[in-house]
């Protein structure tokens, strides 16, 4: 595992909070993840529709009394990504970060 080779789709700053708002979370509503990253409705959409089409989240749309929404999950294979990617950050940090020794 080259930690270089960080997965461009994950690693885009706002794609990477929207997958560990998912990771903690479980599962979040379209409304959640804008407040919470700040974000436009465009924004986020097109962000989520990118991590979607890489089969990265899922989304399911629904209704809370007579709003609708729209719930966005990790798939199994989002949650893999998410990990590679945390370990890669790590490897990463750890080689600028001095020796505990």
């Amino acid at each position: 595992m080259n930690p270089f080779d960080l997965d461009e789709t994950i690693h885009q700053r706002t794609r990477l909070g929207i997958m560990t708002v998912l990771y903690e979370a479980g599962e979040a509503d379209f409304a959640f993840l804008k407040s919470t990253l700040d974000l436009t409705d465009g924004n986020l959409g097109r962000h989520i529709e990118v991590l979607a089409a890489a089969g990265y989240v899922a989304t399911r749309r629904g209704y809370d009394g007579r709003r609708a929404r729209t719930w966005v999950s990790l798939t199994p294979q989002g949650t893999s990504a998410l990990r590679i990617e945390v370990d890669m950050l790590r490897d990463i940090v750890g080689r600028v970060q001095p020796s505990q020794n």
